[in-house]
């Protein structure tokens, strides 16, 4: 059983290396507290292989991709949109433009669970679980694939943390949605259009955040000269109001 549980740790683990999903959680730690992103993954890999298990274990039979490649995909253009969504100035009465609010801990976990329990369900990662499931124990296969799985997404929350404590947030924030989109069309090129390959979908994937990014500072440029028109104004009427019983004299 040990062997069994080394053994799938290890694959997992390698696995998840430089994976959409790893990727994933070092964009999360950037936004998020880490404990929220680590509790998220660590239920989501709980959740998912255990799946993979009992498909491998008992079904023999793999899961409709295709479905569950639509629902991740929408999953990470919502995020995505949603974070860029949040970074667009929030212009108060008496203030200057400001960043929306951060999500409350409990929004954020159950944001980075659905994303990460759709993404990883019809990965690669998730059919290693079940090609493991079907020779060995499910029990020692699902706990040694969910701590390689948490082990590769803490690697990537520890990097998420180191780096986000030197950029500034609003510059996360954007990023940070910008990924997601990617990651939310690559999903679908990958998922409904096998015969592009690899690097092509990757590079057609990129069309969708650069015109997000496009529309993004289109928005923000207008909303910040809309801010400084209106504190022009304010200033000339005060200039006026100032300068009105001068005039009565």
């Amino acid at each position: 059983m040990i062997a069994t549980i080394l053994l799938s740790f290890g694959v997992l683990f390698l696995a998840e290396l430089g994976d959409k999903s790893q990727l994933m959680a070092l964009t999360f730690a950037l936004r998020y507290r880490w404990w929220v992103v680590l509790s998220g993954i660590t239920v989501a890999s709980v959740l998912v292989n255990l799946i993979a298990v009992g498909v491998g274990h008992f079904v023999g039979a793999a899961l409709p991709t295709g479905v569950i490649s639509l629902l991740a995909a929408a999953t990470l253009l919502g995020v995505g949109l949603w974070t860029l969504r949040e970074t667009l100035p929030v212009t108060a009465p008496d203030d200057e433009p400001q960043i929306a609010a951060q999500p409350k801990s409990r929004n954020a976990f159950l944001v980075v669970l659905s994303a990460f329990l759709l993404a990883e369900l019809g990965d690669r990662t998730m059919f290693a679980t079940m090609a493991l499931a079907t020779n060995n124990g499910w029990v020692a296969v699902w706990i040694g694939s969910v701590a390689g799985m948490v082990a590769a997404g803490g690697l990537a929350i520890l990097i998420g943390v180191t780096v986000g404590k030197h950029i500034p947030e609003r510059f996360i924030a954007v990023c940070s949605g910008l990924l997601f989109l990617y990651f939310g069309a690559l999903t679908l090129l990958e998922a409904f259009a096998h015969g592009l390959g690899t690097p092509v979908a990757a590079a057609l994937a990129l069309i969708l955040p650069a015109l997000a990014g496009g529309v993004l500072y289109l928005l923000r440029r207008r909303a910040l000269d809309t801010a400084a028109r209106r504190s022009v104004a304010e200033d000339r009427a005060a200039e006026q109001i100032s300068a009105a019983p001068h005039e009565v004299q």
